[in-house]
Parts: C-alpha cells; sequence; structure tokens
C-alpha cells in the first residue's frame, strides 16, 4: 500500500510508526502538516492509498478526507475525546489506558474506529507513557487496522456512548488551572501525578525562588521533609521542595519572566544558578542500600559477578557534569571484582548525545559543545579500552546521534524489539559527530554502510539494525520485563567457559587495532571536523540547535522524509 504520514512533527510515535510500515513493504512517506494547502499538494502528488496521522495538532482539511481515508491515532481509550488524553489519564489517575485508531471525519476523535488497545497506566510521565506504552498500542492498533482493511469485509463501528462498554468521554483541554500545585495542601502523589500530567509540554506552571516557572520532570522523595513549599536541598541539577507530608524533586523548569521566545527547559539549579547555590548539596550513594525513592541519575548495583549501571537522564540529553559523573561511576563499576559491565540506559532513552539545552544557554555554546562533546569522548574511550573484562550495552529506550555510537563502545550491543535508533548527526546542522564512530561504526557495518547511515539521516528499527550488524541482539519484550532478559544474558555471559578466551581475544584485537591507527588518531580527526561545526564560518549546526531548543515549527518537510517531493521518486 502507498501510506502518507501526516504528522505535525517527526516525534517518536511517527517515527516508530515508519519504521514498522516500511518494515511490513509499504510505500511510506512523510508530509508535515504545515498547512491546509501543503497537506492538499502532498496528498495529490504521493496519491496514497491510506493517511495515517499519528500526531496532529488541528484537524485534517474536509475535501481530504472525504476522499481519501485516514486514520487517525488518539491515546485515548474508546470513547475518549479532546487534545488533552493522556493529561486528564493521569491527573485522574487512571488504572487502565489506551489507543484507539479511527477515521477521520467532521466531529473530532469521533469517527468510526477501527481498532483499539488497551494497557496498564504506569506511575510515570506523560512523556514516558507515550514514549513507551503508547507507542507500543498504537503500532499493535495499527497493525490490526490495516489487516482489517485489507480484508475489505470489516465495517468501523460508530462510536455510540450508549455502550456500557465505552468509558471514554469528551474532555477539553487542560488549563493551567486544572493542575495548579498547592504547596500547602497537596501531598506528594498530588504534586507528582500534576508534573507528570504536564510532563513535555507545557509543564505545571508554579513558582520557584520566588518567581514563576513551568516545572517538569518530577521524582519522589521518601527521606527528606521541611515546611511545606520551602526549598530544602539540590543534588546535581535537581532541587527538593517540601510537601505536606514529605517532598518531591524538580529536576527541570522554564522561567516564565524570560521572554517566550527564550524560554529554556533547564536544570532547576542551572535556570536559577545564584538562589539555587544557597540550598544544601545533600549527595546520594549510587550503591541503593535500601528501596527508598529519591532523584538519582545513576544507580550502580551488582549481582553474580555482572555490574549494572543505570543512568537515566532525561530525554537521554547528557550534560559535561552528567558525562563526567557517569565517567567516574563506570571506572568505580570497573575497579569491583566483575567480569562483565553493564549500562543500562533510561526507560525512555538510552542516550542522545549533548545536552544542546545547557549549550543553548552557555555564555559560549561553541565552547560549552567542544567541552561537552569531549565528555562524552572521554566516556567512550574509557569503554573502549577497558580490555581486562566484557561490557554489554543494553537500550531499552531509543537512542539519537552520539548515544548509538556511544553504545556500540561496548563489546555487545542489545536493544528491546521496539527501540529506534538515529545513527545520524546531519539533522543538527551537518554536524559531524565523534565519540569514535568513525572507528566502531564500520567495524560493524562496513564503510558503506556506515557511509548511508549518517547520510541518510533515516530511523532504524531495532530489527533492521541487528540485521546489519549494529545490535548484536534484539530482545522481544515490553519495558518491564527487558531488565529481567538483560541480567539472564549478562549473567551467562560472565559464566560462559570460554570467558577467559573472549576477554584475552578483546584484549588481543584491541592492541592490534591500536597499532594499525591509534585511538586518538580517530578522535583528532573528528574533533577536528567537530571544531568547524562550533567555530567555523557555517552557522548551520547553532542555528539548528536553537530551532530545536526552541521548537521552531518546521516550514517544510525535509526531502529524505518527503519522497513524493523527491525529483528521484519512484511513482509507481
Amino acid at each position: 500500500m502507498r501510506l502518507l504520514l501526516l504528522t505535525h512533527a517527526f516525534n517518536s510515535l511517527t517515527q516508530r510508526l515508519w519504521v514498522e510500515l516500511t518494515r511490513a513493504g509499504h510505500a511510506v512517506s512523510v508530509e508535515f502538516d504545515v498547512n491546509d494547502s501543503v497537506t492538499r499538494e502532498a496528498v495529490a502528488m504521493f496519491q496514497p492509498d491510506l493517511i495515517v496521522a499519528p500526531f496532529l495538532k488541528r484537524a485534517i482539511p474536509e475535501d481530504v478526507w472525504r476522499r481519501h481515508r485516514c486514520f487517525i491515532f488518539h491515546p485515548g481509550i474508546v470513547g475518549d475525546r479532546g487534545p488533552s488524553a493522556l493529561d486528564w489519564a493521569i491527573l485522574n489517575s487512571e488504572r487502565r489506558w489506551g489507543v484507539t485508531c479511527l477515521q477521520a471525519e467532521a466531529e473530532m476523535d469521533a469517527g468510526p474506529i477501527w481498532a483499539w488497545k488497551e494497557f496498564e497506566l504506569r506511575d510515570a510521565s506523560k512523556s514516558s507513557v507515550y514514549r513507551n506504552e503508547v507507542t507500543d498500542a498504537a503500532v499493535r492498533t495499527l497493525h490490526e487496522a490495516l489487516g482489517r482493511l485489507r480484508a475489505g469485509s470489516f465495517r468501523p463501528q460508530a462510536l455510540d456512548y450508549s455502550d456500557s462498554g465505552v468509558r471514554g468521554r469528551w474532555r477539553p483541554l487542560v488549563r493551567q488551572a486544572d493542575r495548579t500545585i498547592d504547596w500547602r495542601a497537596d501531598d506528594s502523589e498530588q504534586v507528582l501525578h500534576k508534573v507528570r500530567s504536564a510532563d513535555g509540554n507545557p509543564g505545571v506552571l508554579s513558582e520557584l525562588f520566588g518567581e514563576a516557572a513551568y516545572l517538569y520532570d518530577a521524582w519522589p522523595e521518601d527521606t527528606l521533609t521541611g515546611v511545606a513549599g520551602e526549598l530544602i536541598a539540590r543534588r546535581h541539577g535537581a532541587v527538593c521542595r517540601a510537601t505536606v507530608d514529605g517532598a518531591v524533586w524538580i529536576g527541570h523548569v522554564k522561567r516564565k519572566s524570560v521572554a517566550r521566545e527564550h524560554r529554556i527547559k533547564l536544570p532547576a539549579a542551572r535556570a536559577f544558578p545564584g538562589q539555587a547555590a544557597g540550598l544544601p548539596e545533600v549527595p546520594v550513594a549510587i550503591e541503593p542500600q535500601d528501596t527508598l525513592r529519591t532523584f538519582r541519575e545513576i544507580t550502580y548495583r551488582e549481582r553474580n559477578r555482572v555490574a549494572y549501571l543505570e543512568f537515566e537522564f532525561y530525554n537521554g540529553a547528557m550534560s559535561v557534569a552528567q558525562c563526567e559523573r557517569l565517567l567516574t561511576a563506570y571506572r568505580y563499576a570497573c575497579s569491583r571484582p566483575v567480569r562483565v559491565v553493564v549500562l543500562l540506559g533510561g526507560h525512555d532513552f538510552w542516550s542522545n548525545g549533548m545536552h544542546l539545552n545547557v549549550i543553548e544557554a552557555a555564555d559560549s555554546p561553541a565552547d560549552e559543545s567542544w567541552r561537552n562533546i569531549n565528555a562524552i569522548d572521554d566516556i567512550a574511550r574509557e569503554i573502549i579500552t577497558t580490555d581486562d573484562r566484557l561490557t554489554l550495552a543494553a537500550l531499552r529506550g531509543n537512542a539519537g546521534a552520539g548515544g548509538v555510537f556511544l553504545a556500540l563502545a561496548a563489546d555487545r550491543v542489545v536493544a528491546r524489539g521496539g527501540v529506534v535508533l538515529n545513527p545520524h548527526y546531519k539533522n543538527m546542522g551537518n554536524l559531524y559527530g565523534s565519540e569514535y564512530w568513525t572507528y566502531l561504526l564500520p567495524r560493524r557495518v562496513g564503510a558503506a554502510r556506515a557511509e548511508e547511515l549518517t547520510e541518510n539521516r533515516l530511523p532504524i528499527g531495532a530489527v533492521e539494525a541487528a540485521g546489519m550488524g549494529l545490535l548484536d541482539r534484539v530482545i522481544e519484550t515490553d519495558t518491564e520485563s527487558f531488565v529481567g532478559e538483560v541480567e539472564h544474558l549478562a549473567e551467562d555471559i560472565a559464566n560462559h567457559d570460554d570467558y577467559d578466551t573472549l576477554v584475552a581475544d578483546k584484549h588481543r584485537l584491541r592492541l592490534e587495532n591500536e597499532a594499525r591507527k591509534p585511538l586518538k588518531d580517530y578522535r583528532t580527526a573528528e574533533l577536528e571536523r567537530m571544531q568547524l561545526n562550533f567555530y567555523g564560518f557555517d552557522p548551520s549546526y547553532h542555528v539548528a540547535r536553537y530551532n530545536f531548543v526552541y521548537r521552531v515549527p518546521h516550514s517544510r518537510t525535509p526531502l529524505h522524509l518527503a519522497v513524493h517531493r523527491r525529483k528521484d521518486a519512484n511513482s509507481s
């Protein structure tokens, strides 16, 4: 089938559907929903058999949906309608939620239903639920809807609120007033639900250090207490605020006092550097001795001669300070009597490389970029040169740009089946990239495929990545079960009969590669190109970073996505 993905942006859900539909053999093209005339033009050019709309912020033009069948994916259960489906579900502490595929008609979210899936609503942020449960459910829903469409005999169900099985209903846009935090009355769980319901966008408008700010990235705290509403501690960029029954951590904020066009989501202490400096820094051990909850970006544990180093960085971005802490933690893991070190990234992202928001907010973004890429390179080099034990990168969440190549520094790389990789930098203003990718990528996929991957700027599913050698194994399971599967794999490696031989072979190969071309030469060559990106006459990296950080809307669809707009497009 010829399928047109009509979307507001090429977000995580749209990328996953693009991967799934391409894998299934469909001819897929993408058009950003810029305005009605552009949408009409794209449809006329591509002549799709079906329009799939996974992420829209406005209605499809009537003349389009009347002439072409359009599947709309709504992140809500059957009957749920309105623009704030996940927001309300989290605010109302729903136990089960879902995704519904319906056909576009005049009334928003009220068209005939082709398929739906439900899932247990995890206690997590809106962004995390969207990237995991919603995305996985949308994939299953799409496959079912396409199967019914191909069969030809299925008739979609009209939405019927008289049906006792329909739990959803129309709900309006969530306003800031609907999730205002009363710091003197709300308990910790209420605060967490309110912030999590707005995570990603728009954030909860509250007050911090006497100034209006949008709050994001909330974490529970089981030990610290204080006077409700008071800020009581800081840790690694986050600040802790007391509630009536304990406290919560706020990881990221946007200052409202800053002009709208210059508001950046930043680590809370970074956004308020002077004020946060007056709070006591409360350290935390990376090896938890109990099950108490707190803000902890890096966690270390050992089991059966395996070290597990988990790093949960917001949106997968890694600042200089975070890289330095991760490097210290990795060196600690390598000092322990373990045979395997597992690098286990976060639920949503393994890593996306440099922290572009922190870079944008720096006095000199070029200098901060330089420090950031070198800090990530230091981690990559430490992993590559670990020659007395084996390393395993385990990706339960997506990875992009430098994060992909950082994972390749490990001896073995495994990923959850639903993971999407973006092993390229060019979408960030033709950034060249480092993390020793010129050493790591060709040795896994060959020089020709390495050039293709970095030039094409397209997402890759875990199955495709394994097929080309980019990954060693795909683990088909959900996010929650993934860690257990990784533990079994890591222990098998640690207890393998040929473990000593594997380590000896690794050591020998590293010496041979170093003799052929030293690692420092790869890094020097990469950083020479990066230096031009940061300090050269071409400003495209700085422009692209600005547009990304400030969410500047696309004025057109990039040609690598809009197949129908390319001169070489196959119209058959």
